[in-house]
């Protein structure tokens, strides 16, 4: 797997007062601005997904936070930034200890989203990969195509003695 270097920053997530989300964005953004710290705090992002919705017969797509409370951020984590972030009006803190932040893991800010983290995988066609993640975990599978470009690999597998092609993320398998 590819690891974020420390230029790059990490993605942290804080904890912010319910319904300050966006102020908290719009305040962090404009710090960044007026203080110079774009080489420190690279994106503030308020993970949401859209939904149908029905009020009073009409239906509407409106967006809904998946993390009410929570803010992320991706930043290089200093005195300087960490003091100036949990300072920032309805931030309570970062999540994590009080002294040191934990950073979200590259699986975790693909699965939420907030960044498409590239993997690298070292198999080829023909190779029998292990599925480490999702619906057919424990089985196995060999590799029929590969999708560098999507990070997807299509793997023949045997379900019910039927060969079955599935499609899954690089993050999915691994090599036996």
């Amino acid at each position: 797997m590819s690891e974020i270097t420390e230029n790059e920053g990490k993605w942290y997530v804080l904890h912010t007062y319910s319904g300050y989300e966006n102020k908290v964005q719009d305040s962090i953004t404009k710090m960044i601005v007026n203080m110079s710290l774009q080489d420190y705090i690279f994106d503030v992002k308020i993970p949401t997904q859209e939904v149908m919705e029905e009020s009073n017969g009409k239906r509407r797509l409106v967006s809904r936070k998946l993390f009410p409370g929570y803010v992320m951020i991706k930043m290089i984590l200093t005195k300087r930034t960490m003091y100036l972030v949990r300072n920032t009006r309805g931030v309570t803190g970062f999540v994590g200890s009080v002294k040191e932040p934990i950073p979200l893991t590259n699986a975790e800010v693909r699965r939420m989203g907030l960044e498409n983290v590239r993997v690298k995988v070292e198999v080829a066609v023909g190779d029998v990969v292990d599925i480490i993640g999702g619906p057919l975990e424990g089985f196995q599978g060999t590799v029929q195509e590969i999708d560098s470009a999507h990070q997807k690999v299509r793997v023949m597998v045997s379900i019910f003695n039927r060969d079955t092609a599935v499609e899954l993320d690089f993050i999915q398998i691994k090599k036996v």
